[in-house]
C-alpha cells in the first residue's frame, strides 16, 4: 500500500507551482493594466496639449481675439493692483486719469518766445493766476490773433478786463467765460466744439470770443468801436469806459512784449473819462482795475447786450 506522505508531498509542490504561476499571471496582467493606464494618461494629455496649441494659435493668429484676451488680461491685473491699492488706503489708484494732462489748459513758460513769455509772467503776477495755464492762453493769443488778423495783446487785453482770466466767470445776463460770450446769442459758434458746455473751456471760449470780436470790429468799422459793439455798448452814448480800459491794458501789455518795465498794479483806468450819461442799472458786470478800484460798468440793458454782443 502507497504510503499518503508522498501523494501529500506531490499535492502540496502541485499547489505552490499553481500559486505561483496564479502570482505571475497576476503580475502580468497588473503590469499589462499599469501600462495601458500609463498609455492612456500619456495620449490624453497629448490630446489636452494638443488642443492647448491649436486653441493658442488661433488666438492669437486672430488680431481682434488677441487683443480681446490681453484686455481681459489687463483688466484683471489692474483689478487686482486696485484692491490692494485700496486697501492701503490708495484712493486715487482708483479714480486717477493719466489722459487728464492731456486735456488740462498749461504751458512751459520756456516753449513761449521771449514776448510770449514776459507776457505770460506779467499777467500771472498781476491777476494772481499760475503761469501754466496764462501760458497757454497767450500761445493761443498769438496763434488765433495771427489767423484772425488781431493784435493778441487785444485779446488778452479783453480777458483782463472781462474775467481776468476766470474761465468760468459768468455775468448776471449770461456772459461765460473768458472772454464772457453771451452764450445763449453765440451757441451755433458752439458747434464746431461739440455744444455750449465748451464755453468753460478757456481755448474754445477765447477763440469763440475772438471771432465774436472780429465780427464786431467788422461791423463797427474800428477797434475801439468794435468793442463798444463787444460789450453790449453799440446804441448807448457811453459805454462806461469799457473800450478805453481794454486799450489802456493793451497798451500795458504791448510794452511788457517789447521788454519795458511795467508795475503790476498799473491802472488801466484812462487818465481822463469822457462824460457819462446818467446812471442807470447796467446789464453789464462791473469790473475792477488791477489795482482793485470798481469801474463804472457800460449802461446797457439786457436785450441790446443779447442782440450785440
Amino acid at each position: 500500500m502507497t504510503s499518503p506522505v508522498p501523494m501529500l508531498r506531490d499535492v502540496a509542490q502541485r499547489a505552490v507551482r499553481v500559486g505561483r504561476i496564479g502570482s505571475e499571471s497576476a503580475g502580468v496582467f497588473m503590469r499589462d493594466v499599469g501600462r495601458g493606464l500609463l498609455e492612456i494618461g500619456h495620449n490624453s494629455l497629448a490630446v489636452v496639449g494638443l488642443i492647448a496649441i491649436t486653441a493658442a494659435v488661433f488666438t492669437f493668429g486672430r488680431a481682434d481675439i488677441r487683443a480681446q484676451v490681453e484686455t481681459t488680461a489687463l483688466g484683471w491685473l489692474q483689478e487686482r493692483h486696485e484692491q490692494r491699492e485700496l486697501a492701503s488706503g490708495n484712493l486715487l489708484v482708483a479714480v486717477g486719469d493719466t489722459d487728464a494732462v492731456a486735456r488740462a489748459t498749461a504751458a512751459h513758460l520756456h516753449e513761449l518766445t521771449r514776448p510770449q513769455a514776459a507776457v505770460a509772467q506779467w499777467i500771472a503776477r498781476r491777476y494772481k493766476v499760475a503761469p501754466e495755464p496764462v501760458s497757454a492762453l497767450v500761445q493761443e493769443a498769438w496763434a488765433i490773433g495771427q489767423r484772425a488778423g488781431l493784435d493778441p495783446t487785444l485779446i488778452l487785453a479783453i480777458m483782463a478786463v472781462e474775467s481776468s482770466f476766470n474761465p468760468f466767470a459768468q455775468s448776471p445776463v449770461g456772459a461765460q467765460g473768458l472772454m464772457q460770450v453771451m452764450t445763449r446769442v453765440h451757441d451755433d459758434k458752439y458747434d464746431a466744439f461739440g455744444g455750449t458746455h465748451a464755453a468753460f473751456d478757456p481755448i474754445t471760449n477765447l477763440r469763440v470770443g475772438v471771432q465774436v470780436l472780429k465780427e464786431c470790429i467788422r461791423r463797427a468799422g474800428s477797434v475801439q468801436d468794435g468793442l463798444r459793439h463787444y460789450v453790449g455798448a453799440a446804441l448807448l452814448e457811453h459805454d462806461g469806459g469799457y473800450a478805453s480800459r481794454v486799450l489802456v491794458e493793451q497798451a500795458h501789455l504791448k510794452a511788457v512784449a517789447t521788454g519795458k518795465a511795467v508795475p503790476v498794479n498799473a491802472s488801466n483806468t484812462p487818465a481822463a473819462s469822457p462824460a457819462r450819461a446818467e446812471p442807470v442799472e447796467s446789464a453789464v458786470p462791473a469790473v475792477r482795475d488791477a489795482a482793485g478800484t470798481p469801474a463804472a460798468p457800460a449802461a446797457a440793458g439786457p436785450e441790446q447786450v443779447a442782440l450785440l454782443r
